[in-house]
């Protein structure tokens, strides 16, 4: 299923290790503090229990948040770069 991650955290360290944290899951960054991408059941599990040492501060939050279908293909991205939401992939066998 698809995902968004977005966080508020006040620490730049942190917050800078909670980044590489969501790539090493495959996910992608779309904004400064938002990441979305593919997390299978486990994996979305595991990513929820080790976010929650980057919470710290009382301002510092995360949110998961699931995307259905219907909310990607609803969604609207104002963008002067050309984001996208979901981006097309493709795969090649060698």
């Amino acid at each position: 299923m698809l995902y968004l991650v977005v966080y508020d955290i006040t620490d730049d360290s942190n917050r800078n290790r909670l980044a590489k944290l969501l790539e090493r899951y495959g996910l992608a960054r779309v904004q400064y503090s938002a990441f979305r991408g593919e997390l299978n059941p486990n994996d979305r599990e595991a990513l929820s229990k080790q976010v929650r040492r980057f919470v710290r501060d009382e301002h510092d939050c995360i949110f998961i948040i699931p995307l259905c279908k219907r909310c990607v293909e609803t969604a609207v991205v104002i963008s002067n770069t050309g984001v996208e939401l979901v981006k097309e992939s493709t795969v090649e066998f060698a």
